[in-house]
């Protein structure tokens, strides 16, 4: 390994951590922190203050996204942008996009205190509802400032006791403005940890990530005659359930036949649900990725074409709906080969592959090149307080994370 110049600062970056760590604890160590809630504001407004000592130009934009601006050699130059979120799930881990924010703020603090100046502006995010925890989609804040989601969608998005985001911005004093919102940037990269057990499989110490997988939401609706379990004979039923438990076998056995598919059915729910009936009604959900977009759609035709049957021989109704879908996202081969160089400084180890997770480097792809930097989550748990990423491994994400925003900065050559 070459001699460095910069290096993160690990025991301050912990530190940060832990008091991150102490906003929403959860009775098992984790954290609730759903956005727009006065936990989140209690993390904002600490984050602000960070970003303030040291010295940035801070903003908030129209759907409370955070920036904070450290200006360059070039004025008026496009930005180098870096960043993730700080909401977390109801019952989520300490690291899940909350790494990303404070890694970039330990950058920050790194470039201070040497006295760097790099040649382009510097601009650390933190984006709002990133989970979809609270408020449904996910991705809201990152979404809504590149233009994907317009204003009078995403304000009118409610939580399930019928609160809506916009009122939730300016309870906690986080509805800024319009013209606050990120633009003029050249590259945009997002530190995260893996969220699965790709990494950590593969001993690897980095993750360059190639893209996001495309991913379809689907609502399948069966139909069938509600009974009474005793007097009505097998051959006379319309069960829905058990057409629907067909159906969701094959949901399953299609992801051996397409290498790379990933399936889930997540939710379900039976009508009128009692023992002694007979199900008329049942509705579940598809969660289906994979990386190429003409496979995708070929494994969602066919599970179409394998449900129709099953609902033709079990004499049931079916209704599939689109609920909502992404393409693939490709991320840019310059911010690849930057983390890639800026890995190879220190000898650490990396691989590449797609993620699987949306994250909000998804949307900041439509404006920026873009890319993302994986850190091994151990066991592949997320989105559960048992989710642990090793301080080694944060430390060495931090370093990549250093000298690929330098580089791209045009500080390293």
């Amino acid at each position: 390994m070459e001699s460095l110049l910069l290096q993160i600062n690990r025991e301050r970056l912990l530190d940060t951590l832990n008091v991150s760590s102490s906003i929403g604890t959860t009775e098992n160590g984790g954290l609730n922190r759903l956005a727009l809630t006065e936990e989140d504001k209690t993390m904002r407004d600490i984050f602000i203050d960070w970003l303030k000592k040291e010295g940035l130009d801070v903003r908030v934009d129209d759907f409370g996204n955070i920036y904070g601006r450290r200006e360059g050699k070039i004025n008026n130059a496009p930005a180098v942008a870096f960043g993730s979120h700080l909401d977390t799930q109801p019952c989520g881990g300490k690291y899940d996009g909350i790494l990303g924010v404070l890694t970039g703020l330990e950058v920050i603090r790194v470039l201070n205190e040497n006295n760097i100046e790099t040649n382009y502006p510097l601009e650390i995010v933190n984006f709002t509802n990133e989970e979809g925890a609270r408020f449904v989609p996910p991705m809201l804040g990152s979404g809504a400032a590149v233009g994907v989601f317009d204003k009078d969608y995403v304000y009118s998005r409610k939580d399930t006791e019928g609160v809506s985001f916009e009122h939730s911005l300016k309870e906690i004093g986080y509805k800024g403005e319009a013209k606050n919102r990120i633009r003029d940037i050249n590259y945009f990269i997002e530190l995260h940890i893996e969220q699965g057990p790709i990494l950590a499989n593969n001993e690897k110490s980095i993750g360059i990530v190639k893209g996001i997988q495309g991913d379809n939401w689907l609502t399948v609706k069966v139909t069938g005659e509600t009974n009474h379990a005793g007097p009505t004979p097998m051959e006379n039923r319309r069960d829905a359930l058990v057409a629907a438990a067909k159906m969701i076998d094959k949901v399953n056995g299609i992801t051996k036949e397409i290498p790379g598919l990933k399936t889930t059915v997540g939710k379900i729910a039976a009508i009128p649900n009692i023992t002694n009936v007979i199900p008329g009604e049942v509705e579940f959900s598809i969660d289906i990725r994979h990386e190429n977009n003409e496979t995708r759609m070929y494994a969602i035709d066919k599970l179409k074409e394998q449900m129709s049957i099953i609902a033709l021989i079990g004499d049931v109704e079916l209704t599939i709906t689109t609920d909502w879908h992404s393409d693939t996202v490709e991320f840019s081969t310059v911010v690849m080969e930057a983390i890639s160089e800026s890995a190879a400084k220190w000898d650490y180890s990396t691989m590449e592959f797609f993620s699987g997770p949306g994250h909000d480097a998804k949307y900041m792809a439509e404006i920026a090149d873009t890319g993302m930097i994986f850190l091994p989550s151990i066991g592949g748990i997320s989105h559960n307080e048992k989710e642990l990423t090793l301080d080694e491994d944060i430390e060495k994400g931090a370093n990549v994370l250093l000298y690929t925003i330098c580089k791209l900065a045009n500080l390293q050559e």
